[in-house]
């Protein structure tokens, strides 16, 4: 399979950006699978999964999230696990088919501490022969610097929605916070894993300058989750108008258009999803997901179903370091 270095922009418009969007919904999944398959292996998908090793009592006020200290979501706080029992979930998670381990804390930023703690775990779940990632909130330099040291692959720390709508979300955190971690992070040589939710009242506009965002940095994000809002009782997004699932989908397919090369994530929200809307999600270009029951707090479809959701689409779990066919991104 041939690459065309020309499909790798990072100069996208808004204008264009919502004329992809309006797209008639053939026409865009048609582009979106055509740009996919000059990347991937189309009927591969990675698969990664996810541990919360320090749930609750974050200071953030994140409207759609269940592990703020601010909200009453029956949700128990709980303090940072042991080395020992991150690196046995690891180990069962490799066995389930995961190639990738991700770690996610509820900080608005770790102490120095307790970026050593986590460093043991990266250690740790390397030894598996497994890819880590870890989500920490906001880190200094020497931080960061020390992650890499660990051996760190991939960082997440998620954008969420735009520039614009940012602020109906979150008070706490300013939106260049966020960009300034992703530099740090970029800067130390480790991967990024950033993407958004939608479903939380934004705008089409919103979703497309959040892709815009993404798409528009010196490099594009290796790892791009698109999460659906899981409307949680007790945050201030519950009861928020549900969203289109041709929305959601629309959304993915554009960002594999505008992100060839990334990995486009199939992120929270997949337990309130039917197989056949899963399906066209792969269609439209996803070709990752999260594996496993839970995501951090909120829950997740079952490993087995996933593996007999892949089995009727002949899709193959896929392996350490699936990367795109081919990397031009400059």
């Amino acid at each position: 399979m041939s690459a065309n270095p020309e499909r790798i922009r990072h100069n996208w418009h808004l204008d264009e950006v919502l004329a992809l969007f309006a797209l008639p919904f053939n026409d865009l999944i048609y582009q979106a699978q055509t740009v996919h398959r000059q990347y991937f292996d189309p009927n591969e998908v990675q698969v990664s999964s996810l541990l919360s090793i320090k749930t609750g009592a974050c200071s953030e006020d994140c409207g759609y999230c269940p592990q703020s200290a601010r909200y009453d979501t029956g949700l128990k706080a709980e303090p940072m696990m042991c080395v020992e029992d991150v690196i046995a979930a690891a180990q069962q998670a490799k066995s389930q088919g995961a190639s990738r381990f991700c770690m996610g804390a509820a900080w608005r930023r770790p102490k120095d501490k307790d970026v050593e703690k986590v460093v043991e775990m990266v250690q740790g779940v390397k030894a598996l022969g497994m890819e880590t990632c870890v989500t920490l909130g906001m880190l200094t330099d020497e931080q960061t610097a020390k992650l890499k040291e660990g051996g760190l692959d991939y960082y997440n720390h998620n954008l969420d929605t735009s520039e614009e709508f940012y602020s109906e979300i979150i008070t706490t955190r300013t939106y260049q916070d966020r960009l300034d971690t992703l530099t740090r992070v970029r800067d130390a040589g480790i991967n990024v894993c950033c993407g958004g939710i939608v479903g939380m009242g934004e705008s089409d506009q919103d979703r497309a300058n959040l892709l815009i965002e993404l798409a528009n940095m010196p490099k594009h994000p290796e790892s791009v989750p698109v999460n659906m809002l899981v409307q949680v009782e007790g945050t201030p997004l519950m009861g928020a108008e549900e969203l289109d699932p041709f929305m959601f989908i629309r959304t993915l397919a554009v960002a594999r258009i505008m992100m060839p090369q990334s990995r486009v994530r199939l992120s929270a929200g997949r337990n309130n999803m039917s197989d056949e809307m899963q399906a066209l999600c792969f269609l439209a270009g996803a070709n990752s997901i999260f594996y496993g029951e839970k995501l951090l707090t909120t829950d997740n479809p079952l490993t087995n179903q996933d593996k007999v959701l892949f089995e009727r689409l002949g899709v193959n779990m896929g392996g350490l370091q699936s990367t795109a066919m081919h990397r031009n991104d400059s």
